[in-house]
C-alpha cells in the first residue's frame, strides 16, 4: 500500500471517532440552548440538568410521587397521549431504574442440543398471554445498530449469564470488538521497521493490524 495512502486512513481512524463525538455534543448542546433561547453557550444543557435533578430530588418524597403518579394516570387516559407517553416511558424504564428490563443476561441454544448460544437480555419470564405457555421473551439486540429482534423462546432453552448487563449490550453492540475489559485501539501500531524493503504490497486490512500477514 502506498505510504501516503496509508497515512490516511489511520489519520481517519484517529480523527473520525474524535471528530464525530464532537460535533455530537455541539449539535446536542446547541439544540438544547435554541430551544430554550439562552445567549450563553452551554447554559441550556445546565439548566435542563439542573432542572431534571430537582425533579428526580422532588419525587424521592412522598409528595413528588403522589403529583408524578396524578401525573402518569392524567396522561395514560388520553386515547393518542396514552400510545406516545407509555410507549416512551416503558422503553426508558427497560433501560433505567428499579425495574429495568435489560438486567438479565442470559445465552440461548437455538434449539435443544446445540452448542451454538444467541446473547441476548430476558424481558418476559412468561408469555401466557400469547398463549404461549412454558415461553419466555428474549430482546437480542444487533451488533452496530440500534434495532434488534424479539423472541419468544422456550425456557428450557435459555440459560442465565453471570455478567453485567452493560457489558454485555457493549459486547452485543460493538460486534464483540469491545465489552468484558476488551476495546479496539483507535490507532493500530506501526509495523516494526526492520530496515528490509518490503517482499509485497498490503491491504487495506494491513493498516488496521498494523502490518501485513506474511505470505507463503
Amino acid at each position: 500500500m502506498n505510504p501516503l495512502v496509508s497515512y490516511f486512513v489511520r489519520g481517519c481512524l484517529a480523527t473520525i471517532p474524535v471528530g464525530a463525538t464532537v460535533y455530537i455534543l455541539y449539535w446536542v448542546v446547541s439544540a438544547v440552548d435554541d430551544m430554550l433561547g439562552v445567549p450563553i453557550p452551554g447554559l441550556g444543557l445546565v439548566l435542563v440538568v439542573a432542572v431534571v435533578t430537582l425533579i428526580g430530588f422532588a419525587l424521592s418524597n412522598v409528595i413528588g410521587r403522589r403529583a408524578f403518579n396524578a401525573a402518569d394516570r392524567m396522561l395514560t387516559r388520553v386515547p393518542l397521549v396514552k400510545l406516545l407517553y407509555t410507549s416512551i416511558r416503558d422503553l426508558i424504564g427497560a433501560f433505567m431504574g428499579q425495574k429495568r428490563k435489560f438486567g438479565r443476561p442470559v445465552a440461548v441454544r437455538p434449539f435443544a442440543g446445540s452448542e451454538v448460544r444467541l446473547l441476548g437480555f430476558l424481558t418476559r419470564d412468561t408469555l401466557s398471554p400469547l398463549h404461549l405457555p412454558g415461553y419466555a421473551a428474549v430482546y437480542f439486540p444487533q451488533a452496530y445498530n440500534v434495532a434488534g429482534q424479539v423472541m419468544a423462546v422456550p425456557q428450557e432453552l435459555i440459560e442465565p449469564l453471570a455478567v453485567a448487563p452493560g457489558e454485555l449490550i457493549t459486547f452485543l453492540v460493538s460486534g464483540g470488538a469491545s465489552g468484558f475489559g476488551v476495546g479496539t485501539p483507535t490507532i493500530p501500531p506501526p509495523p516494526p521497521d526492520t530496515g528490509a524493503p518490503p517482499r509485497h504490497e498490503g491491504t487495506p486490512e494491513d493498516v488496521l493490524t498494523g502490518g501485513p500477514f506474511p505470505r507463503d
